[in-house]
């Protein structure tokens, strides 16, 4: 079963991080929330409150298959100041393990310097931080071991690109009929 770490932030975009990891638990994934906010209590943009499974001081990140950061702002900006979060992804990019982000969260990868000459989409007026991108505006794109999302509207589209990539296109179509999607 592939293991995945869906990071959260102060100020997440709701929308982003809920219907991922709602979308990648209905694949029969373990999917593991986890806080960078020192709490377990997190507050996305809007206000809502998500209980996060546990804290990134708490998380042994050699169990995961894949790392994935929800957008939103200030939530973005939260995960990229978290320096352990960077090494992270730093160790899982070298390893060729998959990443993911969206909205405007693909910033943080675009400032690693991990998305130099890949394909990279984000929330419009982000594109600036994608330093070295080839920068798209397809709902989602996929570069390598990297893969991007532009916003709410492509969150659902995003998460089963995340299904297609760790377990097949047939899984991916599966959910998306079960889901009404399509």
């Amino acid at each position: 079963m592939k293991r995945i770490a869906i990071h959260l932030a102060e100020g997440f975009e709701e929308i982003e991080a809920i219907t991922i990891i709602d979308v990648l638990r209905r694949a029969e994934f373990d999917v593991t929330t986890i806080s960078v906010s020192g709490k377990q209590n997190v507050t996305g943009a809007h206000r809502i409150t998500v209980l996060a499974d546990q804290l990134f001081d708490e998380t042994d990140y050699t169990a995961f298959d894949m790392i994935v950061l929800p957008g939103g702002m200030p939530g973005a900006k939260n995960l990229n100041s978290h320096e352990g979060l960077k090494k992270q992804i730093a160790t899982f990019h070298q390893q060729g393990k998959p990443l993911a982000a969206i909205c405007a969260a693909p910033l943080v990868f675009g400032n690693m310097g991990l998305l130099k000459n890949k394909d990279a989409v984000c929330y419009p007026g982000f594109e600036s931080y994608l330093t070295g991108a080839n920068v798209k505006y397809d709902p989602v794109a996929i570069s390598g071991n990297i893969i991007t999302g532009r916003g709410i509207g492509a969150a659902l589209q995003f998460a089963l690109t995340i299904v297609e990539r760790l377990e097949s296109k047939e899984k991916a179509d599966q959910l998306a009929n079960d889901m009404l999607v399509h």
